[in-house]
């Protein structure tokens, strides 16, 4: 009986511990949108991204009349830079880059958004040697870029406040 109570009251400390720092699981986006349009349907990142939209409540629509808010994906890019070499000449570090560009506007309207753009870089060593296990961390290191991207535009659609079509503005 006493462990109980012992075990019971550490449990309470800890979940007091847990809500004092401040932790809180990450929860689903606020949107102000259920339908959203997306063009650019050939990139990498809109199968994710209409994953994640699907999460969040957002019906991604294949109409843009349909749409409360419309996104564009302008262009997605990945690329790959030496950041260091050995005295004999050998790549040592590679910097890796991810880029997306989107715009957004309100579904009816005339004009876009200006033209926005996530970016994502790390860092990683390289050795010839390890070819294999090198090529697997570079993906691994582009799919967490790209995660991370994804999470970057759920941020900045929880700001997008798309004007409520009426019957009136869709005559």
């Amino acid at each position: 009986m006493p462990t109980t109570r012992l075990l019971r009251f550490t449990l309470m400390l800890g979940m007091l511990a847990l809500a004092a720092c401040g932790f809180q699981m990450r929860g689903i986006a606020d949107l102000a949108f259920e339908n959203l349009y997306i063009q650019g349907k050939h990139l990498s990142i809109i199968k994710p991204l209409k994953k994640s939209l699907a999460v969040n409540g957002v019906t991604v629509v294949d109409n843009e009349d349909r749409a409360d808010l419309v996104m564009e994906v302008l262009n997605e890019g990945s690329e790959k830079r030496i950041l260091s070499l050995s005295g004999t000449g050998l790549v040592r570090e590679f910097d890796l880059y991810y880029r997306v560009s989107f715009r957004l506007k309100d579904a009816g309207a005339e004009t876009w958004g200006e033209v926005q753009t996530v970016e994502g870089r790390r860092d990683f060593s390289y050795n010839d040697n390890e070819l294999l296990a090198k090529q697997g961390e570079e993906q691994r290191l582009y799919d967490d870029m790209k995660a991370d991207a994804i999470r970057e535009i759920m941020r900045r659609l929880v700001v997008q406040k798309p004007h409520k079509r009426t019957a009136a503005t869709e005559k």
